[in-house]
């Protein structure tokens, strides 16, 4: 009873934690760069100074323990593994590294007024547009796994799914690290559309491959 009792209670940590995480990635994305676009810049600077390492402090602690209730989940608890839990999961963990080692240290920089501020904000504006294109195949595959009930183990199926899924999170993640903003992710609607793209590519390559 003890031990189930606590894989509940990990399973509501990571849910919650997720939540508040990608919760705060769509205000950053959707809302916050939409009103910087057309702010005053004193109005921004205000925002820049006092509204956003707030919420950089929920976002960035949300995302780490998000993935640290997550890799418990996957690794301590041996839930059923198949490709779709292993590509969600991947997505999870990269759009975790993306917000520790790209997105928080040149928010930094914008915060704090340096002189390459235009170029990391960029760069961050890029991790973070990225991110918000993972999370909607993200959420599917992760919730689609757990409760869908239609995937089988990952020992019983075909890796064609797995490495072909692999591939594109590689590719994605890449022009997040050393590409530019493209139109397919560079408005709100564009990143949306995308999103949904992507989810239907990972729903074939883990239902039909």
């Amino acid at each position: 009873m003890e031990a189930y009792l606590g894989t509940v209670l990990i399973r509501f940590a990571h849910i919650f934690f997720g939540i508040l995480w990608i919760g705060l990635l769509y205000y950053f994305n959707f809302v916050q760069t939409e009103y910087f676009k057309e702010s005053e810049a004193s109005a921004k600077a205000d925002v820049v100074q006092k509204l956003v390492p707030n919420a950089l402090w929920y976002f960035r602690w949300a995302a780490a323990f998000t993935f640290l209730t997550g890799f418990y989940l996957l690794y301590f608890l041996s839930i059923t593994v198949n490709v779709g839990i292993l590509l969600g999961s991947l997505m999870g963990t990269i759009m975790a590294a993306n917000v520790w080692f790209i997105i928080w240290p040149n928010q930094k920089k914008v915060i704090a007024g340096a002189p390459d501020a235009a170029d990391a904000g960029a760069k961050a504006g890029l991790a973070s547009r990225t991110n918000t294109l993972f999370s909607i195949p993200m959420l599917y595959l992760m919730v689609y796994s757990a409760h869908g009930g239609g995937l089988p183990l990952i020992a019983e199926t075909s890796l064609t799914g797995l490495w072909v899924g692999l591939a594109l999170i590689v590719a994605v993640e890449l022009n997040a690290v050393v590409g530019k903003m493209n139109p397919a992710i560079a408005s709100v609607k564009a990143v949306i559309h995308s999103g949904v793209v992507l989810t239907l590519v990972f729903g074939a390559l883990v239902h039909y491959l």
